[in-house]
């Protein structure tokens, strides 16, 4: 399960806040609050501390934490685009930290809260900048996590470096961790190929900025954050990393893209915000979202998890006759399928028998071998794999359980 929380930090020198302190346990209403059978509440906002918040949830109660924390992005006075006019960038109070050494401080204890709420097996997804993700990288195997995966976001559409005095800042990065280097951690390869046209999906992902319809605004047309992350990026993490009725735990909601992707996809989620602005924003746009419940279209089996079927199930059921030839995709080697559920074919080295994946191997001279996927065999003019047929035996097996 995963979990989003969005916080603030209120143990640091900061500008003042022109909205009133709410207390921190004091969850904002939201329309659609679930409780769980452990006790936790979900799909809920809270308004005040992160830190002090997720220290109130129970322990090992989070199956994904996804957080965006302030960057500290030390910018000095306006930005200017070369017509003069002001670049609306992130000066809010909530990114300003008095020194590198407290906000180290804030991410210590902010990670540490945050690892206390994961399960055994959870994972956790940080974004950040070069003004601060290194900093994360290094608190985060501190404080015991594993390291998945740092995932290049590469936006399609970067905002210009309009001084001309360095390169043009094109990505963020975010780290992918486990709670521990023993952690059973989720990852959807299987969906994750889907996503990708049946490619296995890499760490460098192409996806643009938000922009347009998707970019929030407030009463007076303005950004309501300034750093809102698009719905795509949220979408392939949970994807990823979740399934359906998993908890996400948010620290830093803003206006709440992880609610609203978790709610898209059936997932539950927990927000941490202290500025009512924000909440109000999340708040509206989440009542807007209807949340799917149909399992068969929000999960994606992974194949390991799959019914094991063996060979000699084909055999059994008709669907492949003691004799039939197999061969690779190529017809390089060819094999004969006995009745007892072995291969016999004849290589360099002699005579092999042996299950699909040995005899694959030994032909190929290969450590090991997906025999699955390696041996076909014909149907009409057509060469299939006999996983295909495997396939068919699941197949048969949901049905009879529906």
């Amino acid at each position: 399960m995963i979990l989003w929380i969005s916080f603030t930090y209120t143990g640091l020198k900061m500008a003042p806040t022109k909205t009133p302190k709410t207390p921190a346990k004091t969850p904002a209403k939201t329309a659609s609050k679930v409780k769980l059978s452990t006790g936790l509440s979900t799909d809920v906002i809270h308004q005040g501390d992160c830190i002090e918040i997720m220290k109130s949830l129970p322990k090992g109660s989070v199956d994904l934490v996804f957080a965006d924390p302030p960057y500290n992005l030390q910018l000095g006075g306006d930005l200017h685009r070369p017509n003069n006019s002001l670049v609306d960038a992130c000066d809010d109070h909530w990114d300003q930290f008095d020194s590198l050494k407290e906000y180290d401080q804030f991410t210590r204890e902010w990670l540490t809260a945050a690892r206390d709420a994961l399960k055994d097996d959870g994972a956790i997804w940080v974004i950040g900048s070069y003004h601060n993700i290194f900093r994360l990288g290094y608190i985060l195997q501190d404080l015991g996590f594993w390291i998945l995966n740092d995932i290049v976001w590469r936006k399609a559409n970067p905002m210009p470096n309009f001084r001309g005095r360095r390169f043009t800042n094109a990505h963020e990065t975010m780290i992918w961790a486990s709670k521990s280097k023993d952690s059973k951690y989720r990852f959807n390869y299987d969906s994750m190929k889907a996503l990708n046209e049946d490619l296995q999906m890499r760490s460098d992902w192409y996806l643009p900025l938000c922009t347009g319809g998707e970019r929030l605004k407030d009463d007076d047309g303005q950004k309501a954050h300034p750093t809102q992350k698009p719905e795509s990026l949220l979408y392939r993490v949970l994807m990823a990393s979740t399934n359906p009725g998993d908890v996400v735990l948010d620290p830093f909601f803003g206006t709440g893209t992880t609610g609203a992707v978790a709610k898209k996809l059936d997932r539950r989620y927990i927000g941490i915000e202290r500025e009512t602005s924000y909440i109000k924003v999340a708040e509206d746009r989440l009542k807007k979202i209807a949340r799917l419940g149909d399992g068969e279209i929000l999960h994606t089996p992974a194949k390991r998890e799959e019914p094991r079927i063996p060979f000699g199930w084909l055999i059994e059921r008709g669907l492949l006759k003691p004799g039939a030839v197999l061969t690779d995709s190529k017809q390089l080697h060819e094999a004969k399928v006995s009745a007892d559920g072995n291969l016999i074919a004849k290589g360099q080295a002699g005579q092999h028998r042996g299950s699909i994946h040995r005899v694959g191997a030994a032909l190929q001279g290969a450590p090991s071998c997906n025999g699955w996927t390696y041996w076909h065999i014909k149907q009409g003019k057509t060469m299939v794999p006999i996983d295909s047929l495997r396939q068919q035996i699941r197949d048969e097996g949901r049905g009879s359980l529906q």
